[in-house]
């Protein structure tokens, strides 16, 4: 028989949980939204000043990339004993996408899943991935709701905190 053909959904949930990667070295997609118009920053710019504005919001966003995230992901992984690789930040990457035309790489005209990251879609596509090449995108700490927990270990509810607290030394906040 194999793996989980006994188990219940409770067994096969944390079986899930508890999943372990030997794997050392993460190939990390930092860089593709910055890029390839994936937040929706890059569809507010376009409807406020079209292709020159988002055109301008597309390169902001890649060039504050380098102070903004990069550190921070990198010693987050590093802290867990893995090595950070970013593909989409690679040299011949940028060159590429940076040659292209801005409506091949990313089209806010189209909804969201299909004109955002435009390229990596039509990629996905042409390699069969049609379960992926839509999918629209779900920040990890709101996909994951790990900001309702985290608000509930703060605040005690699902509420957000309010501009005045104050973080204590003691760990706690104070003023919420």
């Amino acid at each position: 028989a194999a793996v989980g053909d006994n188990e219940g959904p409770r067994q096969r949930r944390r079986r899930r949980e508890s999943y372990r990667s030997g794997a050392k070295v993460l190939l990390l997609g930092t860089g593709a939204d910055e890029q390839l118009g994936g937040y929706g920053r890059h569809r507010a710019a376009f409807k406020r000043g079209g292709w020159q504005a988002l055109d301008g919001e597309l390169q902001r966003d890649t060039a504050r990339l380098w102070e903004r995230n990069l550190g921070r992901d990198d010693r987050c992984i590093a802290d867990h004993g893995r090595e950070a690789r970013f593909p989409y930040l690679d040299e011949g990457v940028l060159r590429v996408v940076q040659s292209m035309p801005l409506h091949a790489a990313v089209d806010p005209r189209l909804p969201p899943g299909e004109g955002d990251k435009r390229v990596l879609r039509l990629v996905a596509g042409a390699l069969g991935l049609r379960a992926c090449k839509g999918m629209v995108k779900r920040a990890v700490q709101f996909g994951s709701r790990v900001a309702h927990l985290t608000s509930e270990a703060r605040h005690g509810a699902r509420r957000k905190g309010r501009g005045s607290a104050v973080y204590a030394p003691n760990g706690s906040l104070q003023g919420t």
